[in-house]
């Protein structure tokens, strides 16, 4: 039985590339390109629900969503997520991996490569490669904090320059509230060795973390 796979990516070229790619693999179908994560999954969604196995999701996409939000959203829809990119930024990167995305494929890959990735992905295996190992070992604290979803957007917020008060309106939250988030988030940095005392080192920390753009990164 074939495994469907959909493609996001933004450039035509490189879908069209990537349908070429995966002519020949039997293994494979590829049922959809899309240019933007709310495109499949209203192709997910929709009346006739098709089967998707595996989506192929292009890091850096025209809309600049995020890739944490991107790969989420898509498992919460119930398929497998396989980063398929050029992973040219840390940043992006680091976002995908923290929301457990099944493996990353450079887009220079060779197709038995791919489909490999694709058939580890559709049986909820992870394709770890050099290349995965790579970018854990040059980032060793990309799991040494775990924040919850709301104290990642809090941080986000308040590190990027936003006030306490601000974050709280653009939030939903009390000021108080998100001042009892920046102490939650300060004291698991303490635990894990590295203060967080000042909105710079929140900023830097933020920044390590890969939840907001480092230096040339975006």
């Amino acid at each position: 039985m074939k495994l469907n796979v959909v493609a996001i990516d933004d450039h035509e070229i490189a879908l069209l590339g990537l349908g070429q790619l995966l002519a020949a693999a039997e293994e494979i179908d590829l049922v959809g390109t899309y240019n933007t994560v709310g495109e499949v999954l209203s192709f997910i969604k929709g009346p006739a629900k098709p089967t998707v196995d595996v989506v192929l999701l292009d890091l850096r996409l025209a809309d600049a969503s995020d890739p944490f939000v991107n790969a989420t959203q898509l498992q919460e829809a119930g398929v497998r997520v396989l980063v398929y990119s050029s992973l040219e930024s840390p940043f992006l990167i680091r976002r995908a991996l923290h929301a457990g995305v099944a493996g990353l494929v450079e887009k220079s890959s060779r197709c038995e490569d791919l489909v490999t990735a694709i058939q580890m992905a559709a049986q909820g295996q992870i394709y770890a490669t050099a290349d995965w190992a790579g970018i854990i070992d040059s980032d060793p604290v990309l799991h040494a904090v775990n924040l919850s979803q709301r104290q990642r957007e809090v941080l986000e917020l308040y590190a990027m320059g936003e006030s306490a008060k601000r974050v709280a309106r653009l939030t939903g939250l009390s000021t108080d509230t998100v001042q009892d988030y920046l102490g939650r988030i300060r004291s698991k940095y303490a635990l894990a060795g590295r203060p967080a005392n000042t909105k710079v080192d929140l900023f830097r920390r933020a920044q390590e973390d890969g939840f907001i753009p480092g230096p040339r990164e975006g």
